[in-house]
């Protein structure tokens, strides 16, 4: 049914247990898994000018210190990635150059705060990627973290 599951990732709390999630999956499956991070161009347009480079090469190290991190939880069969531009997109784009199956995200990211329900890059998946996207979420007691379960599971294409 999964051939190549990904994941997405900001280097966020919630990553790690759509991660766990990811993984679990795939080896039900056999699946292969891809981790993407995403440095948001946005982000770097709006800072000064004269700051910009230093803040895309600060991103880009916390893109790969976050690929770094799901490697250490989850194993080193994982294929990594680090892209540039509007992380929606960016990831909708991978999964389809990697040709998945399934996306899998956290429901909160770095910008969680901004969001309710789900974040707004989770949001932005769920409504537009070519793939079902699982969207998981973190919960609130450590207890709790081995606990397997998702928000919601969507189909879009």
């Amino acid at each position: 049914m999964f051939d190549t599951v990904v994941v997405a990732t900001d280097g966020s709390e919630s990553v790690k247990r759509a991660v766990t999630v990811a993984v679990d999956l795939a080896g039900r499956f056999g699946a292969d898994v891809h981790a993407i991070s995403v440095v948001d161009a946005g982000e770097v347009d709006a800072s000064p000018e004269q700051l910009r480079e230093e803040f895309r090469t600060a991103l880009e190290t916390h893109a790969e210190s976050a690929l770094s991190q799901i490697l250490e939880q989850a194993g080193q069969g994982i294929t990594t990635a680090v892209r540039e531009g509007r992380p929606a997109p960016e990831i909708s784009s991978y999964a389809r150059d990697v040709d998945a199956d399934l996306i899998v995200s956290g429901t909160r990211g770095r910008h969680g705060e901004n969001r309710l329900l789900l974040g707004s890059v989770a949001e932005r998946l769920v409504r537009t990627a070519p793939v079902p996207v699982l969207t998981v979420r973190q919960l609130e007691s450590s207890a709790d973290d081995d606990a397997i379960g998702a928000d919601a599971v969507s189909t879009t294409g």
